[in-house]
């Protein structure tokens, strides 16, 4: 069922919204904790659905997801409720405010159920970093939901809320997405606002949608959009109604574009298979599919990361143990070393140390700036490229989810995982992630699509014919 045909459900009495919200945090409790998908449940939900009811009852004015359970990711603020970004550095923080995303899904009436689990910080693609232990994968539980968005991502795919609020930035919903066999979306950069994000990187960061269908992510991405003046980011750029063009079912005339660069070595052949018959459906459907090439695309990986680990060493500086994070010591810098030593997870320690090493003296020449100028450039191909085409399509992940510890002593096999999917963040591009079929074992596989920045309507329209 959409979220819109629950929501009028709950506004004619048919369906009440804290019978629907205890049946979620039940599942969350359950299910979800089988999972690891939470870090922290929020019974006090309860409380608030029972509110929306009273307010229906009354004839009083509630808003377009009233009553619907949802979860947020843990590096969101939530004010008044642990928010610890998925690390042992900040599990006693509470957060002081809301995020705006929060704030705009709360005063349409969404009822946050829960913080999911996530890599900490959001540094991770699998979920594994994670200082509360690794998510699970509903599809199957022996292998990893994907990250850094894991917890969000088993939560949507296990029904644990209508829809999740996660944050991508190389790809962090659509990956999951992929894994789990979900929808992820990231729009726009600038497009959401990321005020109340516990940052990770600032030019890449975006808060994105998991959901089950294309209609629900369009539904709530309407919602999200727009100008926050608390955030210098983003757009004073006319919201328009998603759900509308998500509704839309002919991709007839659209140009697809097909870059020779994403069917390279490396790609899964059942991937690859999957893939190119979603591509055929979208020929048969009226699409005119075009082949394109987009030369740096293959070496966007590379200055994502370099990049990103330079924007979280500066972004990780305020961990000092006084502002935030543990106190081991009355010194000042032996508690930022022991506190940092000790509660910081592998994975954090490791990008701080090689975007520290990137903005060296000596360094930052040949890796940073060289690195923002590739970005550039990149970004010019991508925008020429969207010219010629409406939109870009191939896979979402080059394989499907690999088991728990398949590539946790391997970062650089961790990193690779993200190879279709950074190209989007560097170029502020919208993109998602759709189920195309499943392996010869049953699992997912996921399907991208990226649109030029600001064209989320035709990504909606063409995803809505991509779904399986």
């Amino acid at each position: 069922m959409l979220i819109s045909e629950v929501v009028n459900k709950i506004k004619s009495k048919e369906l009440s919204s804290e019978q629907l919200v205890r049946e979620h945090i039940e599942k969350a409790k359950t299910l979800g904790k089988e999972l690891n998908a939470f870090t922290t449940v929020i019974e006090e939900a309860i409380e608030k659905a029972r509110e929306i009811d009273r307010k229906i009852a009354a004839g009083e004015e509630v808003g377009t997801l009233a009553g619907v359970p949802c979860t947020v990711k843990d590096v969101i603020m939530t004010e008044g409720v642990r928010t610890t970004a998925g690390s042992q550095y900040l599990k006693d923080f509470i957060a002081p405010y809301s995020a705006t995303v929060v704030k705009k899904i709360e005063a349409e009436g969404a009822i946050i159920i829960g913080k999911t689990n996530c890599d900490p910080f959001a540094f991770g693609g699998s979920g594994e970093n994670s200082g509360y232990g690794p998510a699970l994968n509903p599809v199957d539980k022996s292998r990893v939901p994907g990250g850094s968005s894991s917890g969000a991502a088993a939560a949507a795919a296990a029904g644990i809320g209508l829809f999740s609020l996660g944050t991508d930035t190389g790809g962090s919903v659509r990956e999951p997405a992929s894994f789990v066999g979900t929808v992820g979306f990231k729009p726009t950069y600038g497009r959401n606002s990321r005020y109340g994000l516990i940052a990770m990187a600032s030019s890449f960061d975006t808060v994105g949608i998991f959901a089950d269908s294309v209609n629900d992510v369009a539904y709530v991405e309407t919602i999200l959009a727009g100008k926050d003046p608390l955030d210098a980011t983003t757009y004073d750029h006319p919201v328009p109604d998603y759900t509308a063009a998500a509704q839309k079912s002919s991709v007839k005339g659209m140009r697809i574009g097909v870059p020779k660069e994403y069917f390279a070595e490396g790609l899964d052949d059942e991937v690859r298979e999957k893939v190119q018959t979603a591509i055929e459906n979208l020929k048969e459907q009226g699409a005119e599919i075009v082949d394109i090439s987009i030369p740096l695309l293959p070496i966007g990986l590379a200055v994502y990361y370099v990049l990103v680990p330079a924007e979280i060493s500066s972004n990780m500086a305020r961990y000092d143990g006084v502002r935030f994070g543990p106190k081991v010591s009355e010194d000042y810098h032996e508690n930022m070393m022991k506190g940092r030593g000790q509660f910081f997870e592998p994975e954090v320690k490791r990008r701080i140390m090689i975007g520290t090493y990137a903005l060296s003296a000596g360094y930052a020449d040949a890796f940073y700036k060289t690195a923002a100028k590739v970005r550039a450039k990149l970004t010019q191909q991508v925008t020429d490229a969207f010219k010629d085409v409406d939109a870009v399509v191939g896979p979402t992940a080059p394989c499907v989810a690999p088991k728990i510890g398949e590539k946790s002593d391997d970062p650089l096999a961790m990193y690779l995982m993200d190879i279709y999917t950074v190209t989007a963040n560097l170029t502020g591009c919208p993109a998602i992630s759709v189920k195309c079929g499943t392996n010869s074992e049953g699992l997912p596989i996921g399907f991208q699509i990226m649109t030029n920045r600001f064209e989320e309507e035709k990504l909606f329209m063409i995803a809505q014919n991509c779904t399986n």
